[in-house]
């Protein structure tokens, strides 16, 4: 029972349960998820939709389609607008073994809400247990257009058997051995994380992202500048008003870790904290921020989108938790220690595509 670590993952793909067009390769295979390829072609579509129940996504498309837009030499997917592309992988799940989707942690700091789609689906990244057929991502560019490729690697899918989501009560056993987050623990439904306005050193505590720039190739590492898509978000009083509908990069007080035998998932939205989200990319692999990964505690870097009303945010205010679950064996590699892990021992960060602060 519990999340499928990468080895059983490779069974899975012998067992012909996971297959993809081209093969699944080495480098798509993470410590508790699958990394997911974009196809060939997107379909440029009216609005955001679920195929519903007994529907496949490819009749709701001959719905919504406005146009078709083939990917093979790289194609622009424009700032608001909602696009559709068939994923190589297709699965074939056995009884027993569901699935949940997510972005990637470079696709959520660049604002590109990133959702999976399957046919006969009734909600966004969840797929259940005995699903075969395809997979296709929902793409819409928040706050930058994008240029994108075939065999990109925008979401993650996770498998797990059941559910192993740790109780208030195994999470706080599991903090007094392994020290999960520093400071104080705030346990209820998961792990509290705080937002981090007072910074140890200058007064430079997040990002916002300008309303008018160019395109980022997601091929592109460290390539752009930050001051041409960012503008740096400074205060000494330990808090700051969020605007609604501007994107937001900050992080978290707390340095968080991951046990290798567990995974995590970051809460997206809590409606009882204020109206807005705090995470897009929602995976924490197992290593991540742990000593024995080389992490030795990693902080969470909160995207952050508010909505409604302007909201004032305070250092220390709670604005999320990590759900913790427990892995149904160890992976045979950790986050950080046998893969070039972008954010591991992170602190306030920019997408990878973007020159070092």
């Amino acid at each position: 029972m519990g999340v499928l670590p990468s080895q059983m993952l490779e069974d899975m793909i012998a067992a012909g349960q996971l297959t993809a067009d081209p093969a699944i390769i080495p480098e798509q295979i993470q410590p508790a998820s699958l990394d997911l390829r974009l196809g060939t072609v997107a379909y440029r579509v009216r609005a955001s939709f679920l195929a519903g129940a007994d529907a496949r996504v490819t009749d709701r498309l001959a719905e919504f389609e406005m146009h078709r837009i083939d990917l093979t030499n790289g194609a622009v997917l424009e700032k608001g607008a909602v696009y559709v592309v068939p994923l190589m992988e297709k699965l074939d799940l056995p009884k027993g073994v569901q699935a949940v989707a997510n972005a990637k942690s470079s696709t959520g700091r660049l604002d590109l809400l990133t959702r999976t789609i399957t046919d006969g689906g009734t909600e966004f990244d969840r797929i259940p247990e005995g699903y075969s057929g395809p997979l296709y991502a929902e793409i819409c560019p928040r706050s930058f257009s994008v240029l994108v490729r075939p065999g990109m690697r925008l979401n993650q899918i996770r498998f797990r058997k059941g559910q192993s989501i740790l109780s208030d009560m195994e999470l706080t056993d599991l903090h007094a051995s392994e020290t999960l987050v520093s400071g104080q623990a705030h346990i209820d439904q998961g792990l509290g994380f705080s937002v981090d306005l007072r910074p140890e050193q200058g007064d430079l505590v997040g990002f916002r992202a300008k309303p008018h720039t160019g395109v980022i190739d997601l091929d592109n590492i460290a390539f752009y500048e930050p001051s041409e898509y960012w503008e740096p978000i400074h205060t000494r009083e330990g808090r700051i008003i969020l605007d609604p509908g501007a994107f937001y990069i900050l992080v978290s007080q707390e340095a968080v870790t991951i046990p290798p035998d567990c995974a995590a998932e970051m809460a997206p939205y809590l409606a009882m904290v204020g109206e807005f989200r705090v995470h897009y990319a929602g995976f924490f692999d197992p290593g991540f921020g742990h000593n024995s990964a080389g992490g030795a505690g990693s902080r969470g870097v909160l995207e952050v989108r508010c909505h409604e009303a302007p909201f004032v945010l305070e250092h220390g205010q709670i604005v999320g938790r990590l759900v913790y679950e427990k892995m149904a064996a160890v992976p045979s590699q950790l986050y950080g220690a046998d893969l070039k892990s972008n954010y591991q021992g992170q602190g306030l960060k920019l997408s990878k595509h973007f020159k070092a602060l």
